[in-house]
């Protein structure tokens, strides 16, 4: 919705800017109800769960892959496969709600 009017946010903090952007551009000039500024609020907050979830997957992938022998793998293994269904589970609802 920000790139239709032309706003973009960069990192560092990409999701409280955009967050900010979003409530001055939609919410504070009434184009949006408030209800939507406390929809995405809620996105936000599992975007950067989920995001905290993929960094520590790509990291124990890297670790047990290569520096790790294979019987200490089980329990990073069964954490990730959690992890994975936490993280399809969320991504469904996403797509449900869109």
């Amino acid at each position: 919705m920000l790139l239709t009017k032309g706003i973009k946010t960069k990192a560092p903090e990409v999701h409280r800017k955009t967050f900010q952007e979003f409530k001055q551009t939609f919410v504070d000039t009434n184009e949006l109800d408030v209800s939507f500024l406390k929809i995405y609020k809620k996105m936000i907050v599992r975007a950067d769960e989920l995001l905290e979830i993929f960094k520590d997957e790509k990291w124990k992938r890297g670790h047990f892959t290569y520096q790790t022998i294979s019987q200490a793998n089980k329990e990073p293994a069964s954490d990730s496969l959690k992890n994975s269904k936490f993280f399809v589970s969320n991504i469904m609802k996403l797509i449900v709600e869109m």
